[in-house]
């Protein structure tokens, strides 16, 4: 099925973008990526990032091969996405506890210093920067947007394959995108 959209996967780092990411290619549509990252400890099966996505609010060329493929925004730079084209975004909701633990590990795991925030204020101002974006999404009519849970994705990994694929288009290999979340790698838990 021709999808004259582009979807957005997105949400807080350490929120199961990846993972959705790895599901939506599974069922068949193909990515936007350039593999400059590599899959580590992490994230062991692929980040599925593209770097120019960094740099979306100065440089928007890209979006036009991203049309009828799937490309992965982190939230705060969902707001610099045009206008002028429709999109559906699948956003991914994650307990903000276990996405502060997630991200301390991965910065201890690469030797990396974190921000010197305790936890519970780096999850205010998470908890502000999400309601900025699902505000911001809400007043756009060229946005679609299916919210999803990532505790949801370790409960019940084909009913959120199903979600997502009648979101996307029903045409997706919903059997494929349930077998691409393992979740083995839900290691941290609130």
């Amino acid at each position: 099925m021709p999808r004259d959209f582009t979807t957005i996967v997105s949400g807080l780092p350490r929120s199961g973008t990846s993972m959705a990411m790895q599901m939506i290619v599974a069922g068949g549509i193909a990515p936007l990526t350039d593999a400059l990252r590599a899959p580590d400890a992490d994230n062991p099966r692929g980040y599925f990032e593209l770097e120019r996505v960094k740099s979306l609010r100065t440089d928007k060329a890209w979006l036009d091969e991203a049309r009828g493929k799937v490309v992965k925004v982190i939230h705060a730079l969902i707001p610099e996405l045009p206008d002028d084209r429709p999109y559906r975004v699948v956003f991914l909701e994650r307990d903000l506890r276990e996405v502060v633990q997630s991200q301390t590990t991965m910065l201890a795991r690469s030797s990396k210093a974190g921000g010197a925030l305790p936890p519970e204020r780096l999850m205010a101002i998470y908890g502000q920067q999400l309601a900025q974006v699902r505000a911001w999404l809400s007043a756009r009519a060229n946005f679609a947007v299916l919210e999803v849970r990532h505790a949801d994705f370790m409960r019940d990994a084909a009913t959120q394959a199903r979600a997502i694929a009648a979101f996307l288009g029903d045409d997706l290999d919903v059997a494929a995108m349930t077998a691409a979340v393992d979740p083995s790698l839900h290691r941290n838990r609130a």
